[in-house]
């Protein structure tokens, strides 16, 4: 059981930072998203941010479902202790 939560931390903990990493590339409109890297990184937020953003509209020009996404995140963190 302790093997299991501890992958599932590791997990959140690797979605936690391909969200922040998500949030500073859309503030260089520049970056290529056919870089590796990049695809890379909207492949694994993607499946957790679409369904967000079928909930929460956008508020202007800012788009809350990462922020929402991390504490969604952060929460399953704390009960998995």
């Amino acid at each position: 059981m302790e093997l299991l939560v501890s992958i599932i931390r590791a997990f959140i903990i690797i979605l936690v930072i391909a969200i922040f990493a998500r949030t500073i590339l859309s503030w260089f409109p520049t970056a290529n998203r056919l870089n590796p890297l990049v695809a890379l990184i909207y492949q694994l937020t993607e499946p957790i941010l679409l369904p967000l953003r079928k909930i929460i509209p956008r508020m202007g020009m800012f788009d809350f479902t990462p922020t929402i996404a991390l504490l969604i995140l952060f929460l399953v963190l704390a009960l998995l202790g």
